[in-house]
């Protein structure tokens, strides 16, 4: 009866305008006492600015965690997945492996944040098997999406017809293959210098940015009819830990939120497409960081954030364009069109309205002296 409650269309679809009305109300609360703050004097406003972020982290966790358990039951429940023409498979085949790899990411990221704050021995050997199982568990879950995909979209009539939906797997795979090697071959020679691990207070960093954006990313403006939506400036976070600790950092915060994007919302086609439209174009934000340790524009931080969010956003664009193409033909089939290209780069432009969104507020944060203060101390230690 409770998981009845839950799946219905009242428990979720109706929490999420009522979770984003909070959200609003909360956050410019927050800005409307800063101002108070600010106007009756300056030297209280560092205090309350930092009890202003634990407090909004810890209303963001709470709503992230409870819109996440309210759209589970909805997304994976019987009825909506017979109403979207989903099979039941998607559940042990995609659903379990993805949240198994994830909880291994998250745990691990537990287990170290911990061995490092103890400043415990073994913390190399540690990494090392701990990327061995994630690795293996990555390849389970891409394997069983490979037979998911084998039983029950392989051959259905709808997207793999080859006069209608033209899915095709090998521009898929090579598509992914390229923008992650370009991706990979980006963040190592930008990062190059920087030589050191995530350490206590990066992760601790990292685990607020991610669970931000999470919360955020159930703030939406509006959605898309067939997948995506545009939100409150729930990349912003992350964007900015890529900005603040580098490229190298920001492609694993960017790999993490994308497997949780993945839970929350899942749409799997084919392996390859699920990976351009979920960990990969989401691991795009780590390019929110390209241009941040160079001499560049050293006096106009709002101007180098602005330039790699753009970056982070055309590369996001393209993995959606590329899944677009070679994996949705079926839905531009459907709306009567037959330039495949010209399609996807329409319907998928939205991604630059989110962008732009969070290049206006993060020149607003970069605005702020103390801000930039603080993250010049940051680039002092790193270094």
């Amino acid at each position: 009866m409770l998981f009845n409650l839950l799946s219905s269309t009242y428990a979720v679809d109706r929490f999420e305008p009522v979770a984003k009305w909070l959200t609003i109300g909360f956050l410019s609360a927050l800005l409307l006492t800063t101002l108070i703050v600010l106007f009756l004097d300056k030297k209280y406003l560092g205090k309350f600015a930092k009890a202003g972020l634990i407090s909004f982290t810890l209303f963001a966790l709470i709503l992230g965690i409870t819109l996440l358990v309210l759209e589970i039951c909805k997304k994976y429940s019987t009825a909506y997945l017979e109403d979207n023409w989903v099979s039941l498979d998607v559940v042990s085949y995609v659903f379990i492996p993805v949240l198994c790899t994830l909880l291994i990411a998250l745990v691990g990221g537990i287990v170290l944040f911990v061995m490092l704050k103890k400043k415990l021995t073994g913390v190399k050997k540690y990494c090392i098997v701990y990327g061995i199982i994630l690795a293996v568990f990555l390849i389970i879950t891409l394997v069983l999406m490979g037979v998911y995909h084998s039983n029950n979209i392989l051959g259905d009539g709808y997207y793999t017809d080859p006069e209608y939906g033209k899915l095709n797997p090998t521009m898929l795979y090579i598509s992914a293959g390229i923008v992650v090697a370009i991706t990979i071959a980006i963040a190592f020679i930008v990062g190059r210098k920087d030589k050191k691990p995530f350490d206590t207070h990066c992760i601790a960093i990292a685990g607020i940015c991610v669970a931000l954006s999470f919360a955020l990313s159930y703030i939406k403006l509006w959605d898309m009819p067939t997948g995506g939506s545009v939100t409150l400036v729930s990349l912003l976070p992350v964007t900015l830990f890529a900005y603040i600790y580098g490229i190298k950092k920001g492609l694993l915060v960017g790999l993490l939120y994308g497997m949780l994007q993945a839970i929350q919302d899942p749409w799997l086609i084919h392996p390859a497409q699920f990976l351009l439209d979920y960990p990969i174009a989401f691991s795009m934000v780590c390019f929110g960081g390209l241009l941040s340790s160079m001499n560049v524009l050293k006096k106009a931080p709002q101007l180098k954030f602005a330039l790699s969010a753009c970056i982070a956003g055309a590369f996001r664009f393209l993995c959606h364009v590329l899944s677009g193409v070679f994996a949705f033909g079926a839905y531009a089939a459907d709306s009567g069109a037959t330039n495949f290209w010209a399609y996807s780069l329409a319907y998928n432009s939205y991604v630059f309205i989110d962008i732009a969104l969070v290049v206006v507020m993060g020149i607003v944060i970069l605005s702020s002296k103390s801000f930039n203060r603080e993250i010049n101390k940051l680039s002092e230690n790193l270094d």
